[in-house]
């Protein structure tokens, strides 16, 4: 006797447990009835909501990307995202030479244009590469722009906060300018398509009961975790600390094993249950220091060392995302370099990709493949539908086309 076919709804919930993205386009690519089934968009708001998109390369400076590579889970994602988007960024207005890559977050790239003259903000562009599509964000206004002190310590950092909204069909631009007396920060809202000012706040106020802070710079390093970015404040043993959803700012102490250590070995991960962790490399040690925040980010709250774990010399950090730390390992520079992720939950130590030169300063970039994206993620610019289609149809033949075992 033939069974009786699956209902569409036990089929939804048996796709939705498929952890990795490429296999749901393999399932996808089995018959039309799945096929409908999976490319409806109540479907994919729910499989993007369970499962957070696969890490698939970096973004460097200079509009590079590079790939994962086997074995790599996200190499076969990662070489069909590599063939299908423009990562030379040639949809952008004007030369693409004149883009410099600033910063990446769920699947967007913010690029500033180098000026013809100094300016203190530049132009700025959001974009995403997948679909071709950009959007250029209009100047912060002049009554802002004047607001700023002229004594600057460094010129503005501009970076991309999280989507306030669950299909993430919104962004937040956010630009910070440090100056001599006051720290001032703007963003911008796609949903409205205007700037506003967040912040404009004293040191002496951030920093109440510490000496002056003049020469200090917070923008060496940026680190994010659970809606919250991180600054190392030089030489103070604290945090500057943003939450994107309130956008407020706030000082917390460092953990211990990290006062005094340069920014640059410093890491900041998500531990888990909402909990932000910090990697710490000490000078002339052979581990990392991994401490915990407990509980709450109230007063109450303490950095915790959770463990030591042994580390070869010759590591360098690379940055970090969700609960991965990326680090590279130079053997001979600069003909062979080599990164890796480190998982805080397996403690598990990968190879990312290998490279012919080192890199010191690189996005993490995160994508759905092409067939789980079923709208673009920035609303104006280049680009249509049938492009779209195109590029979706292209990453499901060649993901059909490989063998389980490649992956």
């Amino acid at each position: 006797m033939d069974s009786p076919p699956i209902p569409g709804e036990l089929l939804a919930d048996i796709f939705l447990r498929l952890p990795d993205p490429a296999d749901l386009v393999r399932v996808s690519a089995g018959c039309t009835s799945f096929r409908h089934l999976i490319a409806d968009r109540s479907f994919l708001r729910r499989y993007r909501r369970l499962h957070a998109p696969p890490f698939l390369g970096f973004l460097d400076y200079n509009r590079v990307f590079h790939a994962v590579v086997t074995p790599h889970p996200s190499a076969s994602a990662a070489g069909a995202v590599a063939l299908a988007a423009d990562f030379s960024f040639s949809f952008l207005p004007g030369p693409a030479s004149d883009w410099a890559v600033q910063d990446v977050r769920d699947g967007r790239v913010l690029l500033e244009r180098h000026p013809k003259f100094e300016v203190i903000f530049r132009e700025v562009i959001v974009c995403d590469p997948l679909h071709r599509r950009y959007l250029l964000l209009p100047p912060i206004p002049g009554d802002l722009a004047e607001s700023v002190d002229s004594a600057l310590w460094t010129k503005p950092q501009t970076f991309l906060a999280p989507s306030e909204d669950e299909e993430e069909a919104s962004f937040r631009v956010i630009s910070m300018v440090q100056c001599l007396t006051k720290l001032f920060a703007f963003a911008f809202f796609s949903n409205t398509g205007q700037w506003r000012t967040i912040s404009s706040q004293s040191w002496s106020n951030l920093f109440a009961g510490l000496p002056s802070l003049a020469g200090t710079t917070f923008f060496s390093r940026r680190e994010y975790a659970y809606g919250l970015f991180y600054w190392v404040a030089s030489l103070r043993e604290k945090l500057l600390v943003l939450d994107s959803q309130s956008m407020g700012f706030s000082i917390v102490e460092h953990p211990p094993e990290a006062r005094g250590i340069p920014g640059g070995d410093i890491a900041v991960v998500e531990a888990g249950d909402g909990r932000p962790g910090m990697f710490v490399r000490t000078e002339d040690t052979n581990y990392l220091n991994y401490a915990i925040r407990r509980n709450d980010f109230g007063s109450s709250s303490k950095w915790q060392l959770d463990k030591k774990i042994p580390l070869d010399s010759g590591y360098f950090f690379l940055g970090s995302m969700g609960r991965h730390l990326f680090l590279y390992h130079c053997r001979n520079p600069p003909v062979d370099a080599r990164c890796f992720s480190l998982d805080v939950k397996t403690l598990k130590l990968e190879r990312v990709f290998l490279s012919s030169f080192c890199i010191t300063s690189v996005h993490a970039y995160s994508n759905f493949p092409p067939s789980l994206l079923s709208t673009p993620k920035v609303s104006s610019g280049f680009g249509n539908r049938a492009e779209n289609e195109t590029l979706e149809q292209s990453f499901a033949a060649r993901s059909s086309a490989q063998s389980p075992r490649s992956e």
